[in-house]
């Protein structure tokens, strides 16, 4: 069963989704001259509320898409289509979460239950069920629901009208499009069976690749944008973001897409972990 529900929500993309929330929530604290001690309360509401949120909207997701799953190979292992789990309990399961969640994100601030509930409306709404199937800004749509996690941690301290926050929203709105490219070229065929619009399927893999740059050269300067954290911080976080890039540029010259497309990813990966664990250590 644990490995059904760790399938069902989706467990690695949950966890790539709460470290930002984490990191939002400790860096309010620093710069509001906060003590830990003091907000950890309010921590494990803020953890618990945006976890139940995403859990609930992934569910959805799933829910909506057993269709999908069922033609790609990498999905046709979920509950919603081995039948472990019915689809009325998988949506019954996503809306009581949903709501959960609400009610939790409701007892740290209005300010950060907004954030969840507009990242929760674009992904369930805006990205499952208009964009995904159709066109090929979904990735474009989809990645607001990611970017604002650190806004959820940050606005359950402090209003996230400030400069961190947003730039922590910049950094994840412009980094799902380079990773969730490098995605869909490895899993272009299964994309292509199922009728899902993405970028490499409909414009192909040239197409892709120079977006792919495109979007990680923007990674490289906004490090700048976050003086306040450091100098180390920022010449470790332009190092990171600058080795993606060349690794990003080498794929024009690759003969093997689906090897490359697997290193992009498993870098991709590493580039979040390493630049949101940074933010986090540079201000103990």
């Amino acid at each position: 069963m644990i490995s059904e529900l760790k399938s069902l929500f989706k467990a690695g993309v949950l966890v790539a989704n709460v470290l930002p929330v984490l990191t939002g929530f400790l860096l309010a604290l620093h710069f509001n001259h906060l003590s830990f001690v003091e907000h950890w309360d309010l921590l494990v509401l803020t953890l618990l509320g945006s976890t139940c949120i995403m859990a609930g909207a992934l569910a959805i997701n799933n829910w909506y898409d057993v269709d999908i799953d069922t033609v790609m190979e990498r999905t046709k292992r979920r509950p919603t289509v081995t039948g472990t789990l019915s689809l009325r309990t998988v949506l019954l399961l996503g809306v009581s979460l949903s709501v959960v969640g609400t009610v939790l994100l409701l007892f740290t601030s209005i300010e950060a239950t907004i954030y969840a509930l507009i990242g929760w409306i674009t992904y369930v709404f805006l990205y499952t069920m208009w964009s995904k199937r159709r066109y090929t800004f979904n990735t474009l749509i989809g990645s607001v629901s990611g970017a604002v996690t650190p806004l959820i941690g940050w606005a359950a301290i402090e209003s996230a009208n400030h400069i961190v926050p947003i730039v922590l929203f910049l950094i994840l709105f412009i980094f799902q499009m380079p990773h969730t490219y490098v995605i869909a070229i490895r899993k272009y065929e299964e994309y292509k069976a199922a009728g899902v619009a993405m970028l490499p399927v409909v414009k192909g893999f040239q197409v892709t690749k120079r977006q792919t740059v495109l979007y990680i050269a923007l990674l490289v300067p906004i490090p700048f944008l976050l003086m306040s954290l450091g100098t180390l911080f920022v010449i470790l976080a332009t190092f990171v973001s600058g080795g993606w890039l060349i690794l990003a540029i080498s794929g024009f010259y690759t003969k093997d897409d689906l090897t490359w497309a697997y290193r992009m990813f498993k870098y991709s990966v590493y580039y979040l972990m390493i630049i949101f664990m940074l933010m986090i250590v540079v201000t103990i």
